[in-house]
């Protein structure tokens, strides 16, 4: 007669076959994302390459004591500059 408390099992399995196709298409969506920023990074790393080329006139120095010493002298401190590259951080002379 009234089968509202009777557990529906075909709508149960509707509604999980319904959350795993929506599981599946985000996993999709995401690895396509994940495609595109990696892409985006290798681009970003090419582009500073070529930037700090155009900047320094020589490819890529990579940062650490060794190539401090090589480029610098020994009582010279380096320059960090904000994120956005324009400002030093505080607390640094302009040199």
């Amino acid at each position: 007669m009234f089968s509202f408390f009777q557990p529906n099992r075909n709508g149960h399995l509707r509604r999980v076959m319904t959350l795993l196709e929506e599981a599946h298409l985000a996993r999709i969506e995401h690895q396509a994302a994940a495609e595109h920023h990696g892409a985006l990074a290798r681009m970003y790393a090419e582009r500073a390459k070529r930037l700090e080329r155009e900047v320094y006139g020589s490819s890529h120095l990579p940062l650490g004591e060794g190539a401090a010493a090589s480029h610098k002298s020994a009582d010279e401190k380096p320059v960090v500059y904000a994120l956005d590259a324009n400002r030093r951080l505080e607390g640094q002379a302009k040199g």
